[in-house]
């Protein structure tokens, strides 16, 4: 077996032990760890079509951050819209470019929140005209959001909107001046002030389960593959016959005339 620690044995053997190491501590951990976060997200989106509308102040404190129970779930506040909307830019809905409409919103208790009140389709740089909220004081059912994670990318103002990559309460309060809780406020369709309801996600069909078993699988099959190649290399060394085996092939000797008649005639 000493072939083993020759340098081209040596590497294979790193690197099978390596993918092998990344398969088990890495990959498949992190796609349990990814299964087990979509499941969540896919029970949050059942609670949200399943669970009664409530006043937000029964899930969330005033001024905290939603958990993940509040996840999704429908609320009930009422209070008026303020001044100085602005956009989440570059987002998918239904496949098709969008910006989401954010519009800070003045609960009657006193707390600021951020009010998703659907999405507009941009074509290139120039927005469709987006209807302003309705004034006085409203009630609106909505499905409460977390934030989401910011991003170093800095807002810009574009067809006179200031418009954000990311919607973050601690990134979008700064810029409108005002003291806005974390998390922000989904509408469902036909609220008042909705322009185009973002609709749900579908349920993720979360193969994440799968992917993590065939990281596992892999790392199996690299290691079983480097033991077939070490047990066939050792065969074929051990079937080979040793250096001091073989010598010389030893010369033919001189023909006679009988072994040329032989060839010739037959003997």
């Amino acid at each position: 077996m000493r072939f083993l620690l020759r340098p081209g044995w040596i590497a294979l053997t790193l690197a099978v032990a390596g993918f092998a190491f990344g398969c088990y501590y890495l990959l498949a951990p992190w796609q349990f760890h990814r299964s087990d976060e979509r499941d969540g997200e896919n029970a949050a989106l059942v609670r949200a079509v399943s669970t009664a509308a409530v006043p937000r102040g029964e899930l969330v404190p005033r001024g905290a951050e939603p958990d993940a129970d509040a996840a999704w779930r429908q609320v009930i506040v009422t209070g008026t819209y303020q001044g100085g909307e602005v956009l989440a830019r570059l987002r998918s809905v239904d496949g098709s470019a969008a910006s989401e409409v954010l519009t800070p919103f003045r609960t009657t208790d006193g707390e600021t929140l951020l009010v998703d009140r659907g999405y507009v389709r941009p074509a290139g740089t120039v927005l469709p005209p987006i209807a302003p909220p309705p004034g006085g004081v409203v009630t609106l059912v909505a499905y409460q959001r977390p934030d989401e994670s910011p991003t170093d990318r800095a807002p810009i103002d574009q067809a006179g909107y200031r418009q954000f990559y990311a919607i973050d309460a601690a990134q979008i309060g700064p810029a409108l001046g005002l003291p806005v809780s974390p998390g922000y406020l989904q509408l469902l369709p036909d609220q008042p002030g909705t322009v185009t309801a973002v609709p749900l996600p579908p349920p993720d069909p979360n193969p994440s389960y799968s992917y993590a078993w065939q990281w596992l699988i892999f790392g199996v099959m690299a290691i079983g593959g480097w033991f077939y190649f070490v047990r066939l290399e050792y065969r074929t060394r051990k079937d080979e016959p040793p250096d001091d085996a073989t010598g010389p092939t030893p010369e033919p000797g001189p023909r006679t005339t009988a072994d040329v008649l032989a060839d010739r005639y037959g003997r």
